[in-house]
């Protein structure tokens, strides 16, 4: 997967998580937002995969020698 496509899906998953957000009544977080709250959980670590994704293509490239 190229660099570009990764920070794509990124950026892709930042806009769930603001949209999520938006979907959140604060005035009962757990008992009416349930769903906006594992679309929360679940893009952020999409994001955590995609950046330990990166980094692991860095080392390949350190170890290779490219």
């Amino acid at each position: 997967m190229n660099r570009k496509i990764s920070i794509a899906l990124m950026i892709i998953a930042l806009g769930l998580v603001v949209y999520n957000v938006t979907m959140i009544d604060f005035s009962v977080p757990l008992e009416n937002s349930t769903v906006a709250l594992i679309g929360i959980v679940a893009s952020l670590c999409a994001i955590v995969l995609l950046l330990i994704f990166i980094a692991s293509k860095k080392i390949e490239k350190r170890v290779n020698g490219e």
